[in-house]
């Protein structure tokens, strides 16, 4: 079973600290959707006869998308792929896109979770961000999507200097008044091109301070990690069967299609697939029917740190029997050897199955993800 992930890549305004793919012109909306389509008819056969469990629409702000328009590329996505067996239809949106007709006209057309990114409840903080709703429109569109879906995910961003330790007390206390099943929190990172930045090299914006980022990430797991929600992903808490299925078959380095300017694609063995980043050139290609789009192929060694990664990234940890299967014996028993000194710090725990992260430990997963990949 495969995942689809369909980029929509148009904004209302540029948040600060986004360097995904977009645009927040409109002018070529209808122009992509053409040749969004012709993408999903081009490439029809890669999954050959493997099924689709997951779609995700992404971006961007999908939901800015009438819904009409995206009823018509899930209409696209069943006529051409086997959709028999689908487990889960998320949609991103923002709280300014949300209204009562857009969420039930979602779910009849089978969207079944919606991902909202909030990011805070202070208004000061999503100016600083640049965000294009305002406080009251978040705690309005949560409690619309509650009334509306079982399953839905909310985005917190912890970590940047306007963030006071009370104002994250008061962030998740305000969000689990809502009872959402599954909160997404993510730190704010620096990207280069990114208007924050620019705003931080030229003196307007304080940079970040890793060690009140991870302050605040101890609590936030001190406050979910319980009885209530898992802490099943680095960046993510859900209760019990509500634990995101797409965004998990990537952390298990399952095959994913993806569509629309900038989607990456994997085949599941050792093949990476992006599509060019610019929506008028791959609109032109596809009129012409060419997917512009470049790809390569992964060594050995690139498959087993990837494995590093992702696995210990996720509350099931590294599997040894996989890793070896991924590598070999004597880069296995390298890998246990390398790990040592973290299990020593608390950081890692061991058994004889594999290692996971310690608390402590998911405040450094990218470091010690990196002191154990085969150099």
């Amino acid at each position: 079973m495969a995942g689809i992930y369909i980029h929509i890549p148009f904004c209302k305004q540029a948040c600060h600290y986004c360097n995904f793919h977009f645009s927040t012109s409109l002018d070529l909306k209808n122009e992509f959707m053409q040749a969004l389509l012709a993408e999903i008819k081009l490439r029809k056969n890669e999954l050959q006869q493997e099924g689709v469990k997951t779609i995700y629409f992404g971006g961007g702000t999908p939901g800015i998308l009438h819904a009409h328009e995206i009823k018509d590329i899930v209409d696209c996505i069943q006529e051409h792929f086997d959709c028999a067996a689908l487990e889960e239809l998320t949609i991103e949106m923002n709280p300014d896109d949300v209204t009562a007709k857009k969420l039930l006209a979602y779910k009849e057309l089978g969207i079944d979770r919606v991902s909202l990114g909030v990011q805070s409840f202070f208004e000061e903080d999503l100016n600083y961000m640049n965000r294009s709703h305002n406080a009251p429109k978040a705690l309005a569109s949560i409690e619309l999507i509650a009334a509306h879906f079982k399953n839905f995910s909310v985005d917190l961003i912890y970590g940047y200097p306007l963030l006071t330790d009370e104002k994250l007390k008061q962030n998740i206390d305000t969000l689990l008044q809502f009872d959402p099943p599954h909160i997404s929190i993510y730190g704010m990172t620096v990207e280069p091109k990114t208007a924050l930045a620019s705003f931080i090299k030229k003196g307007r914006e304080q940079d970040m301070d890793l060690e009140k980022q991870a302050k605040q990430y101890a609590y936030i797991m001190e406050r979910l990690d319980g009885e209530v929600f898992e802490h099943y992903e680095i960046s993510s808490f859900a209760k019990k069967n509500f634990r995101a299925k797409h965004n998990t078959s990537y952390w298990r380095g399952e095959k994913y299609l993806g569509f629309g300017p900038g989607a990456h694609s994997f085949d599941g063995m050792k093949k990476r697939q992006w599509n060019i980043a610019n929506n008028a050139l791959y609109i032109k290609s596809l009129g012409q029917g060419i997917l512009h789009a470049e790809s390569e192929e992964l060594t050995a060694m690139d498959i087993a740190n990837e494995y590093v990664m992702t696995s210990l990234r996720r509350k099931e940890g590294l599997d040894f029997d996989q890793y070896k299967s991924l590598s070999n014996t004597t880069l296995l028993d390298q890998l246990k050897l390398n790990a040592l000194p973290y299990i020593n710090k608390d950081w890692l725990t061991a058994d004889d199955k594999g290692v996971r992260l310690t608390p402590k430990g998911k405040l450094m997963c990218d470091g010690v993800s990196a002191d154990l990949f085969i150099d």
